[in-house]
C-alpha cells in the first residue's frame, strides 16, 4: 500500500505524470528506461563504520532515479538466483526489467531497464483495468505470481515463456480475502520452497486487515490450502514476504507516522508455524527508522551467493518528490 494512499503526497506524484507520457505506455510495448545509482556509503549514516544491525550485515546500497514519468511505485522485487536479473512491479500495474551491476562485491547500478505494463487475460494492460494496484510479486518455478490489492486476487503469469508479454490468469483465493479492506489487501506473496510439507503452495498476507496491532490475515492458495494469522506489533504494517532455503518466512514490515516518518522491521517465522489455523510470530531480524538509510520499504527479495544469504529491498516512493527509491542489499548473518 501507498503510505497515505496519495491522500497527502499524492498530488505532487500526480502532477508529474504528463498526458503524453501516459499515452506513450498505455499499450503492450517495453519502454527503455534510464537509471541513475547514487550509491549509499553506509547505512546508518551517523556511523559510517557500522556495518552489523540486529542479524543483518548491510553490503550496498542505492538511491534510484528514472528517466521517465512511469519509473518509480516499486512495491514487489524478486533477484534471480544468480543475483543479476531484477523484476519488480509499479503499483499501478507494470513490470521493470533490469540486470544489476556491481563492483567489489557493491552494487552500482541498473543497466538495461525497461518498464513493460502488466497484461490481463485479455491482453488489456492491468493499468486500463480493475486490476491495477499491483502490490506484491514472487517468481517461482518460472511462474510470476501477483497480489492485487482492491480486488484482493492473485494472479499468475508464464514468465519462463512469455516474461513481460504473458497474460494474468486468476488463481482462486477463498471468500475470506475478497472481504478484505478496500486499501489493506494482499501486500506480500511467496511460495513455499522445495523441502517442506507446503512446498509449492502459494503464500499471500494482507497488510493490515484489522484495527491497531490485531493479527492480519494470510491465506494458503494450492496445496493444503487454508487460512492463518499474523501476529502485528508496534503499530508495523506487513508490505512483503520471502522464503529462506529451509523453508523460513521473512516478512518485511513497516509504520508510517506523519509528523515521525517511517520505520522498518524483518521478522523471521519459523516454517514449522505455517499451518492452516496458526497464528504466526518470530523474532526480529532488524529495526531501522530514519536514522538509516530507508524509505517506505515494500519489496523483499532472498537469494543465495554459495554459503551466503542476500536480502534485497526496495521502496515504494509513491511517485512524490518528497519520496526516494531505495535499493538496499544485506547478508543475513
Amino acid at each position: 500500500m501507498r503510505l497515505t494512499r496519495r491522500s497527502a503526497l499524492g498530488g505532487l506524484g500526480a502532477l508529474a505524470v504528463s498526458p503524453c507520457a501516459l499515452a506513450e505506455a498505455s499499450e503492450t510495448g517495453a519502454i527503455p528506461v534510464a537509471i541513475s545509482a547514487r550509491p549509499i556509503a553506509a547505512f546508518e549514516p551517523r556511523n559510517p563504520e557500522k556495518t552489523r544491525f540486529g542479524q543483518l550485515v548491510f553490503r550496498s546500497g542505492l538511491v534510484l532515479s528514472g528517466s521517465h514519468a512511469r519509473f518509480g511505485g516499486l512495491s514487489g522485487l524478486w533477484r534471480s538466483a544468480n543475483g543479476r536479473d531484477l523484476v519488480a512491479v509499479t503499483d499501478n500495474g507494470f513490470w521493470l526489467t533490469a540486470k544489476l551491476a556491481a563492483r567489489d562485491g557493491r552494487l552500482t547500478g541498473l543497466v538495461g531497464a525497461e518498464l513493460s505494463p502488466i497484461l490481463g487475460t485479455s491482453g488489456k494492460p492491468l493499468h486500463r483495468s480493475r486490476y491495477y494496484d499491483t502490490e506484491s510479486l514472487c517468481i517461482a518455478d518460472g511462474v510470476a505470481y501477483l497480489g492485487v490489492e482492491r480486488t484482493h486476487d492473485v494472479l499468475r503469469f508464464d514468465w519462463a515463456g512469455e516474461g513481460v508479454m504473458a497474460r494474468a490468469r486468476l488463481v482462486p483465493v477463498p471468500r475470506e480475502a475478497k472481504r478484505l479492506p478496500d486499501n489493506r489487501g494482499l501486500e506480500a506473496i511467496g511460495v513455499v520452497p522445495a523441502g517442506q510439507p507446503l512446498a509449492g503452495a502459494i503464500v499471500a498476507i494482507s497488510e493490515r486487515s484489522g484495527s491497531d496491532d490485531e493479527p492480519t490475515l494470510g491465506v494458503i492458495l494450492g496445496r493444503q490450502p487454508g487460512l492463518f494469522q499474523v501476529a502485528r506489533h508496534g503499530g508495523f504494517d506487513i508490505t512483503d514476504l520471502a522464503f529462506l532455503p529451509n523453508g523460513d518466512m521473512l516478512l518485511l514490515e513497516r509504520w508510517y507516522r506523519t509528523l515521525r516518518g517511517v520505520g522498518m522491521r524483518i521478522r523471521r517465522v519459523p516454517a514449522v508455524s505455517l499451518k492452516a489455523g496458526a497464528v504466526l510470530d518470530g523474532p526480529t531480524l532488524i529495526q531501522a527508522d530514519l536514522g538509516q538509510e530507508i524509505d517506505n520499504m515494500e519489496g523483499l527479495s532472498v537469494h543465495q551467493e554459495g554459503a551466503k544469504t542476500v536480502l534485497t529491498l526496495i521502496s515504494d516512493d509513491n511517485f512524490s518528490i518528497l519520496q526516494r527509491t531505495v535499493l538496499l542489499e544485506f547478508e543475513l548473518t
